[in-house]
């Protein structure tokens, strides 16, 4: 088959969302060959239609799945059934999801013991973490959804970006329960995910829509156009602000096993956020880039000021010290999320100049459960006459319904791999995307200073996909 890299074809099929072959759809008394059979399960029962019939949707900014028809009105809304698979980083995760937005199952195995034993993610660990329990999350997922393998349209899974050694569990494992059901498979981009789930909670959410994505490895300021269209307004430079709060508790002794985040904002609620006179990062530059790697060395020299030692647990601290810890969380809290602000009110002027029509601004990522974050950008959102829309903190941190939802929605419009093949050896070369662009970047917004290795990054999503569209012409 062809791809849009014909230089790195190979009998190996690949985990590749750009791929547009034929799309299945699902009717009652067809297999997947289009051959008559006898009685069968609805949500196995597909036809092959051609992807043609659906081109127009990919750029209709009002394409809103599932309502999605095509000309032979065959998908009633409940009828695709979709795995999710995600192993990007920490959690092990996996969810069965519906056509319909109905989330029939979510299960997750927290690496919240490893986190709080190395101080962070160690990623052989993670791998390891992952492979012990990828098996059980995913029949979890199923037997809570009272399905097998045999009840799916197709299976979802992050291919990026992420940490490779995480990632391949999840493909490997998606890949194996998808060749031996001959079951369509959807590589899913996991910002794009962070951003979709949004369509998931607020149904009538349309494009052109802003994305502010806030988690430990990134930090991103999209313009999502349709989907799979995407403006990078702004991105991580160094660290994102995930790794700050995780760092920040650490050096200050807090309980890590349910991440830094939680820990900060619960002790920042006792102290001054006045107190310590933190800079806020890149006020100079004129950009909608982000930076944490400054912030958090003042915020380690202001510890080691105050003597404040982290292998004494806060729980275990005086009460001067105590205070001392919670004016720093206080004062960090506050000016790391003046930097979000900064950011997303300029976002939000370059965003109105290319799409008017612009009216919500999307925070997502594990970050966007901190309800702090949510009321300075309420707040912010206000100001600029736009409404602001946040997953449930369940589906702003790494999960499988966001992975599912998006190997949804891109299965609809034709995105999405034939089954590989039925026995494929553990070393079989299969696509993973650890660095990894959502869009291409406005030009106001890009910087030299960028620490990217942009020769190991893959072409974006967005510049993918379209260049698969100009072939499809």
């Amino acid at each position: 088959m062809a791809t849009i890299f014909p230089n790195l074809s190979s009998a190996i099929s690949r985990v590749n969302p750009f791929h547009r072959p034929s799309l299945y759809l699902k009717i009652r008394g067809f297999n997947k060959l289009g051959a008559q059979q006898g009685p069968l399960r609805p949500a196995r029962s597909i036809l092959r239609v051609s992807f043609k019939s659906l081109s127009a949707q990919l750029s209709s900014s009002n394409f809103n799945p599932p309502m999605a028809q095509t000309q032979n009105q065959l998908i009633p809304d409940e009828s695709l059934v979709v795995l999710g698979i995600e192993t990007s980083c920490d959690d092990t995760a996996a969810a069965v999801v519906n056509s319909n937005g109905e989330i029939l199952s979510q299960v997750i195995s927290s690496q919240a013991e490893l986190l709080a034993k190395y101080g962070g993610v160690a990623p052989k660990m993670a791998e390891e973490a992952h492979a012990q329990a990828i098996d059980q999350v995913v029949q979890d997922a199923l037997d809570k959804a009272k399905l097998t393998e045999k009840d799916l349209t197709a299976v979802a899974v992050t291919i990026g970006p992420g940490l490779s050694l995480c990632l391949r569990v999840g493909v490997q494992k998606a890949r194996r329960i998808a060749g031996a059901h001959s079951l369509p498979i959807v590589g899913v981009h996991h910002m794009e995910a962070h951003t979709l789930v949004a369509r998931l909670v607020e149904r009538k959410l349309q494009f052109p829509f802003m994305a502010l994505l806030v988690s430990g490895g990134h930090n991103l300021l999209i313009l999502a156009r349709g989907l799979g269209d995407y403006i990078q307004l702004g991105t991580t430079v160094d660290d994102a602000i995930g790794e700050a709060y995780d760092k920040t508790a650490k050096w200050l002794g807090l309980d890590l096993r349910k991440s830094g985040g939680p820990a900060i904002e619960k002790l920042a609620l006792e102290g001054d956020a006045e107190s310590v006179k933190f800079n806020v990062p890149m006020k100079q530059h004129k950009d909608c880039n982000f930076s944490y790697a400054g912030l958090k060395t003042q915020v380690r020299l202001a510890i080691e000021a105050k003597n404040i030692d982290a292998g004494i647990p806060v729980s275990s601290a005086s009460s001067e010290d105590r205070k001392a810890r919670a004016d720093i969380a206080a004062s960090f809290q506050r000016v790391a999320v003046l930097h979000l602000e900064d950011k997303c009110k300029r976002a939000i002027e370059w965003a109105l100049k290319i799409e008017p029509s612009v009216n919500h601004l999307v925070v997502s990522g594990g970050v966007a459960s901190n309800q702090y974050v949510r009321a300075r950008l309420n707040e912010v959102v206000k100001k600029n006459g736009l409404q602001l829309v946040c997953p449930p903190p369940s589906l702003c941190t790494d999960n499988g319904v966001m992975v599912a939802w998006t190997g949804i929605e891109h299965f609809l419009v034709g995105r999405f791999d034939p089954p590989p093949p039925a026995y494929e050896p553990e070393d079989a070369m299969i696509d993973l995307r650890p660095r990894w662009p959502l869009g291409e970047e406005y030009a106001e917004g890009k910087s030299e200073a960028r620490s990217l290795k942009t020769a190991r990054v893959h072409p974006s999503l967005t510049s993918l996909i379209q260049a698969s569209m100009k072939q499809q012409v």
